[in-house]
């Protein structure tokens, strides 16, 4: 199995989809192409504001020349492999590094550390794999303290001195399972939406501790809509099937629309918060994604 890191960051200049392609200049082909057919993990560098390390997987299906850009290709990611971890991982953990395949004879972190696409050993694939879909841990810190060098696109390298990481013994849940994916799926969005429905804004827990909020695709699987939090939504079992039925949708600017053949549409408005708009989380790179959102409105919403 060849494994490997693609670097990422939310604000790139690269025209980067990550649950769907990854962009890349035609240094990194030779290393992009070893991976296809195997999993990658995505990263995002420490200088990115509120880095979330390393925070997803996918497999590379195929490489392509970038019809639209010179000396660009593309690598396409195998759909229905994507998937956010539930616990973005930093960089180095309580001054352990994660990545110890990073590591240079003399223990100092080798100049491939900032490589936007670089091989992955297995024991390094495992660990974060197993840190990034622990259900049983709390989110790990999202500042990967003491990796603080510049990384301005990704291609870039150089290296820093770090502690080397302690072995572990890990566990590999079944990325091609859709129980789990769509249990890790669930946990992941109703943490960025604290719970609550963005269309009614309410944030009910029954007498278990469980959230009364469902965590809807909003393009669907079944119509190759991707495991990633921004085409994620949490929504009151009500909300959701209306959302799924085309009676309601949002907006880019995640107005909520509510389709004239609703046949009480009054009652639907009355569901709807005070403000009139999706309640999304704080962060702009975990709201949901115009490109999904159009796929519904065009797609399921009755207008």
């Amino acid at each position: 199995m060849t494994y490997g890191v693609f670097i990422h960051r939310s604000d790139s200049i690269y025209d980067d989809s990550p649950a769907e392609r990854y962009q890349f200049p035609a240094q990194y082909r030779t290393r992009v192409e070893a991976c296809v057919g195997d999993w990658i993990v995505y990263y995002e560098p420490s200088k990115v504001r509120e880095t979330r390390g390393y925070f997803a997987v996918a497999k590379v299906q195929a490489v392509i020349q970038d019809p639209s850009a010179a000396n660009m290709f593309i690598a396409l990611i195998e759909p229905g492999t994507y998937l956010d971890f539930v616990n973005p991982v930093p960089f180095n953990h309580d001054g352990t590094l994660i990545e110890r395949g990073l590591l240079n004879e003399a223990g100092r972190i080798s100049g491939r550390a900032q490589s936007a696409v670089r091989p992955l050993s297995a024991e390094d694939f495992n660990r974060i794999l197993s840190l990034g879909l622990d259900e049983t841990v709390q989110e790990l810190p999202r500042i990967d303290t003491g990796y603080d060098k510049p990384v301005h696109d990704g291609f870039h390298e150089q290296g820093q001195q770090l502690f080397v990481f302690e072995e572990q013994r890990i566990r590999i849940p079944q990325l091609n399972s859709r129980v789990v994916r769509d249990r890790l799926f669930r946990r992941l969005v109703i943490t960025a939406y604290d719970k609550r429905c963005a269309i009614t804004g309410l944030k009910l827990i029954n007498g278990g501790g469980r959230a009364e909020v469902d965590a809807a695709h909003i393009r669907p699987v079944e119509h190759s809509g991707p495991d990633i939090l921004t085409n994620g939504i949490a929504l009151s079992g009500t909300a959701h099937w209306m959302f799924d039925r085309g009676l309601i949708a949002l907006s880019n600017d995640l107005d909520i629309l509510v389709s004239r053949q609703a046949n009480d549409p009054d009652s639907i408005h009355s569901l709807i918060n005070t403000t009139g708009k999706a309640i999304a989380p704080t962060r702009a790179a975990q709201r949901p994604h115009p490109r999904f959102l159009q796929w519904h409105r065009e797609n399921c919403f009755k207008h």
